[in-house]
């Protein structure tokens, strides 16, 4: 008896130190090291600077070398993936040389931190890029995004996010010629018919949706219904879209890749 109760005993020291090992096996024995590492608390408000030179982590900055470069904004927000990785730095650029507010978000992979100093914690937050392309960087959406404040581009990029998008089919038909989106004007596309794979028709091309630039970036088909009535508007890009012109050029069918049912079962627009 006593040989068992010492053996029980054992065993059970045994699995409560494995039991240990495996609860604690997450945690790590970590000391904070300014020369390698960030606080993400201390980059949100952090200023970011902007410079048309190539810049490296290894440069120095001589007293107001910063003044060289363009103080585009600060980082608002850092965006995490679902791994635990730090991916992208939101940065609002609100007023910088007269452009509209807007946050953009740039890669972590693109930012440079450019000593300040002879403190490892001292540094500057530097991106290359030029003006046009702080300009034309596109605004960033976020998990709180209002519809009621986005631009129409970014709406459609909400929306479209939403659907399962479709390829173009790769339809011929005699006596028509594909057109490209570039070539297209609303007045050629509202009212054309749209045609699934089978050439039955699916619906009509009710509405043109216009991008911030003025280009077409949607079509909303009306699907369904009755002599004009219950019809379900759909929207879809134009990239969903084979659309062709007759050779007398007074014709335009539209083929998607879709039946009319499942149109149908698409997200409705709401315009």
């Amino acid at each position: 008896m006593k040989r068992f109760l010492t053996t029980t005993a054992a065993a059970l020291v045994l699995g409560t130190t494995a039991y240990a090992d495996g609860h604690t096996a997450v945690f790590s024995d970590m000391e904070f090291d300014s020369a390698i590492n960030l606080n993400a608390s201390e980059l949100i408000g952090a200023r970011v600077y902007a410079s048309e030179n190539e810049v490296d982590a290894e440069m120095t900055v001589e007293a107001d070398g910063e003044k060289e470069w363009d103080d585009i904004g600060e980082i608002n927000e850092i965006v995490l993936s679902r791994a635990g990785d730090v991916q992208n730095v939101i940065v609002g650029v609100g007023g910088f040389i007269g452009i509209g507010e807007k946050d953009v978000s740039i890669s972590m992979d693109e930012l440079k931190f450019i000593s300040d100093g002879e403190e490892a914690d001292e540094y500057f937050v530097v991106v290359q890029s030029s003006v046009a392309g702080i300009e034309d960087a596109p605004a960033y959406i976020g998990s709180d995004a209002d519809e009621d404040t986005m631009t129409d581009d970014q709406a459609a990029m909400a929306d479209d996010a939403d659907r399962p998008m479709l390829m173009a089919p790769d339809i011929e038909r005699d006596g028509y010629t594909r057109v490209s989106n570039e070539d297209l004007t609303t007045e050629d596309l509202t009212g054309a018919r749209v045609y699934g794979l089978n050439d039955e028709d699916v619906g009509e091309i009710s509405e043109l949706i216009l991008n911030d630039d003025g280009t077409i970036g949607r079509a909303v088909i009306d699907v369904g219904g009755f002599l004009g009535m219950g019809e379900r508007p759909v929207a879809v890009t134009l990239e969903e879209l084979n659309i062709t012109r007759s050779d007398d050029g007074d014709d335009f069918r539209v083929y998607i890749d879709s039946t009319q049912e499942a149109l149908e079962a698409q997200p409705e627009y709401e315009g």
